[in-house]
């Protein structure tokens, strides 16, 4: 007889603050419509679990081990997410949308995130390329290094976005929206100057 797999433990409704996070989801798999707060969550404690409706707030997940982790349809508020690999994440109803947090250094290559919301976030040298972030919105976010390549940016919305650099001949930008002193940060590689 093989050994048999225990039974997911579904945890609802919770609020869980950092001195018991923990200690009261040690074996819990399945978060559902659950609140963290102020938890910190560095290392392996999200890998493999599945977290649904759930807000995280003022969290640190910094190098957090996505691997195997479902994220549906959950928000990150004022959390930092310093080199979070999203792209080990599972991708089946990925769902997220983050608020005043720091990604710098994060990675979401390769993720089909449409309609993504990304409002007052610090994203410098966040990995963003060959991702579909068609209509996804950037709201006064400092995009500082991040790398777009093969990044899908077809109605996005990156009018209060600043210091990006996104070359139009690599990256898909039909319909995407910016500033008019944005511009720059279309043309900075092709060599045009732009005074004003």
């Amino acid at each position: 007889m093989g050994s048999q797999r225990r039974p997911a433990k579904v945890l609802e409704d919770a609020t869980l603050i950092s001195a018991d996070v923990l200690e009261r989801s040690a074996d819990t798999s399945e978060f559902v419509r659950c609140t963290f707060i102020a938890c910190d969550l560095q290392g392996t404690w999200c890998a493999g679990r599945t977290f649904a409706e759930c807000i995280f707030r003022d969290c640190d997940l910094s190098l957090a081990d996505l691997d195997r982790t479902a994220l549906q349809d959950v928000t990150f508020e004022r959390c930092k997410l310093v080199g979070a690999r999203f792209d080990h994440c599972h991708t089946f109803l990925l769902s997220i949308a983050f608020a005043q947090c720091i990604l710098d250094l994060a990675s979401f290559h390769g993720l089909k995130l449409k309609g993504t919301r990304f409002t007052g976030c610090r994203m410098r040298e966040t990995d963003l390329s060959d991702a579909d972030l068609s209509n996804a919105f950037f709201a006064e976010c400092d995009l500082g290094a991040a790398l777009f390549d093969g990044t899908v940016l077809e109605g996005a919305d990156l009018r209060s976005a600043v210091n990006y650099s996104i070359d139009p001949t690599r990256n898909r930008l039909r319909k995407a929206r910016f500033a008019a002193e944005g511009l720059s940060g279309l043309l900075d590689r092709t060599g045009i100057i732009i005074e004003s």
